[in-house]
This record gives structure tokens, sequence and C-alpha cells, in this order.
């Protein structure tokens, strides 16, 4: 009888995204050996404060020393879910030089630094992968990747952005004013206690720079795509757009043209209430492409949220462990 393989994971984080995928982990074991053919062991977890209290974590995995990781030659996947820039990609870097494969849902990172990372990880013969850094829960890259490989893609357009989706959607059913709605947005975690990043439209602009780059094979900085964000939408604006027959989005869009010329911008725009990114609502996103075969297809799903995000996580590391 062949003895069963065992997949050995690291996780650099344990907020709100990093406990989803040990919650999903933990809780797929049985299934994940059908899945993956393997047994996927969460070895080590990174964490800032090894004192603090975490129900229903082992104790034992928790370590606050990146060498206990990156030292251990028998841990195969690091799973990036710490956030920001630094120290994740000094800790990416070293992982895929080391042979590690990687798995992140930081799309600050991947718009800033995805080629430089993507490029180690050819280098090395390893993966560096990123599903959840787009959309969530939603699968998009790997279907325009591999699905959608035979189209040619030139255009998206998308609602990428659950926070934004949720107070555009509160103020046009409701009739509330934005002030109130982020509020309340935030008081039920749908928008952090900084919301700028989301309604100032820096967030999609970062998704929107990885979904170009994957679509076009080009990388525009997310600070040279033209972005406005909805924090100076008011419900005067809100009510007029509904008087066209319309509903205020903040859309994320990219084309590109026969001359291989890329147009980007991230805005609020007036979509007919026919079209199908108008019906999206609350913290849901939605990614519409149309390609030259297919046509026009949408992607549709939670954008944001411990477990769908960590469902995104969960699916290219089970990726990763079909292939090692």
């Amino acid at each position: 009888m062949t003895e069963k393989r065992t997949v050995k994971v690291a996780l650099l984080g344990l907020g709100t995204v990093g406990s989803g995928v040990y919650k999903l982990v933990e809780r797929q074991q049985n299934e994940m050996v059908n899945k993956v053919g393997a047994d996927l062991r969460i070895e080590k977890i990174l964490v800032h404060n090894i004192g603090k209290k975490r129900d229903g974590v082992d104790a034992s995995l928790l370590t606050d020393r990146w060498e206990d990781i990156i030292d251990d030659k028998e841990i195969e996947i690091v799973i990036e879910v710490m956030g920001g820039i630094e120290p994740a990609r000094t800790m990416i870097l070293e992982a895929l030089n080391s042979g590690k494969n990687v798995v992140t849902a930081n799309k600050d990172l991947v718009a800033e630094y995805g080629k430089e990372l993507l490029d180690a990880a050819e280098n090395n013969g390893v993966d560096f992968l990123f599903e959840a850094a787009v959309a969530g829960g939603i699968p998009i890259i790997r279907p325009l990747k591999q699905c959608l490989a035979s189209n040619e893609l030139d255009e998206v357009i998308g609602i990428i952005n659950g926070t934004t989706n949720y107070i555009l959607t509160k103020m046009t059913e409701d009739g509330s004013d934005y002030a109130d709605v982020l509020k309340d947005a935030q008081a039920k975690g749908f928008a952090e206690a900084d919301p700028t990043a989301d309604v100032e439209g820096i967030d999609a602009a970062n998704k929107l720079s990885i979904l170009i780059a994957l679509l076009f094979d080009q990388y525009i900085p997310p600070q040279e795509i033209p972005t406005t964000g909805i924090s100076k939408i008011t419900g005067a604006e809100i009510a007029a757009a509904a008087s066209e027959g319309c509903k205020l989005k903040l859309i994320a869009h990219a084309s590109i043209d026969a001359d291989g010329n890329v147009t980007a911008s991230v805005a609020p725009e007036k979509l007919p209430v026919s079209h199908p990114l108008a019906g999206v609502s609350n913290e849901y996103n939605a990614v519409y492409v149309t390609g030259d075969m297919v046509g026009d297809v949408m992607f549709y799903g939670k954008g944001a949220g411990a477990l769908p995000t960590g469902s995104a996580i969960v699916g290219d590391i089970i990726s990763i462990a079909k292939s090692i």
C-alpha cells in the first residue's frame, strides 16, 4: 500500500483572512486527501504576538520567528496573508528563492511588484499564485489565464471593491447619506476604520492594474490609472441617475485597441439598469469581460470576507499541492 503523502504549509499572518484559511484547511482535512491526493498540513503560523490568545488555533503551530519557516525544508507552500508591502515582499522573495511555492491575497503587493515575484518564481521553478488578490472569492485569474486563453480579450469592466458597492447600494435603495452609510459599513465590517483606499478608488485601481497585466500583458502602475472615488457622491446624483433609468456604480474599466494602446480608469459611472453590472449589489463584486470568440462573460460573487477570500486561497493551495 502506498504511503500517504503530506504537503506541509506555513501561514504568514492570522488576522481575518489568515483565520479563514486556517478554518477552511482544518475543516476540509478529509476532503483534501481526495482533492490533492495527500494530507495538507499547516505546519507553522507566523504571528506578531505569540502570547495572544486565539480560540480554535493550535498554539504549538505559532511562531514569531520567520527563520522557523524559511529554514524548514519540509515546508513546501507559504501562504502570505499579512498584507502591506513590507515585510511581505522580502519574505515572499526569500521563500521563492528557497524553492518554496507561495500563495497570496495581497493585491497592493501584486499590483506593485507582481512581475518581480513572478520572475523569481519562474527562475526557481515554483509557483506564485494570487487568485484572491483581485476579487476575493470569485475565481477570475485562473479562468482568464486558462479557460479563456484561446480568446482575444479586449475589454474588462468590473465592480471590484465591495465597500464602495455596499455604500452606493444603500444610498440608492434607502436614500441614505454617504456619511451615514459609511458608518454603517464600518460597523458591519464592510469598511475599514480608515476607508480611504476603498472609497477613493485606490483599492480598485490596484486590482485593475493586475487585471490589465493578465489580460493585455502590459503593466500600468495603479497610480497612473485615472482614479475618482465615491466620497463626494451625493444623494442628488444618485436620484438623477435613477431618473435616467440608471444606477451609479464605481467601475473599473480597461480596454486595448488594435495598436496595443490600453485605456484604463476607475470612476463612478451611470449604468443602465438593464446592464448586468447594475444588478450587482451590496458587498458583491463582478468582472465582465469581452472575448472575440466567447463574447461577453461575467464572473460574480462575494469580493471580500474571511471565508470567500480564504476559499480562493485554498483553491490556489490545492492547485499547487496537486503538482508537487
